[in-house]
């Protein structure tokens, strides 16, 4: 086990991830963000939250989408569906979906699907707390990242949020 991110990196990373996102949006009215369940929702909750301190009182759009019946896994074995919570239109927003970790794309793939349900937005960015890099199999790349790492296959990286801290295995 290696640590990747101790527990004040993980808070000044975070706090990085939601400033960066704020340079690039001066309009957050026309911003939405969706965390993406099960783990992207620890993130994203927590990152919607610094951008609350940044700009009290605005109002902040954000959701949370599940995924499951759109993973193209999903006929391997029974997977039990999270709840999704998007009380809004995407019609023609800037969306920037939010999850932990990027490894193949395929989760970020099928989130792509899922949102379309609910509009067609202007623009889809992507947020991830760790990039896998070199482990793709889609053309999927994240906008904003907390931190990129090398990893090799039989690796793990858990992002273990009761500790707040991120480890190798």
């Amino acid at each position: 086990m290696k640590l990747i991110l101790s527990s004040s990196q993980l808070a000044i990373t975070i706090k990085r991830l939601a400033h960066q996102v704020l340079e690039n949006h001066s309009d957050i009215e026309n911003i939405v963000f969706i965390g993406l369940q099960p783990r992207g929702i620890f993130l994203s909750d927590r990152l919607v939250e610094e951008i609350k301190k940044e700009l009290p009182g605005r109002k902040i759009l954000y959701g949370k989408l599940d995924i499951t019946f759109y993973r193209d896994d999903v006929r391997k074995e029974l997977h039990k569906a999270n709840q999704t919570d998007i009380l809004f239109s995407i019609e023609g927003k800037n969306v920037v979906l939010i999850d932990d970790v990027l490894y193949t794309g395929r989760t970020i793939r099928s989130a792509l699907d899922a949102l379309l349900g609910f509009g067609r937005p202007a623009k889809v960015e992507l947020c991830v707390l760790i990039d896998r890099r070199f482990s793709r199999q889609f053309p999927i790349q994240p906008d904003y990242t907390g931190k990129a790492i090398d990893s090799i296959v039989t690796q793990k990286v858990k992002v273990e949020w009761a500790n707040d801290e991120v480890v190798i295995y």
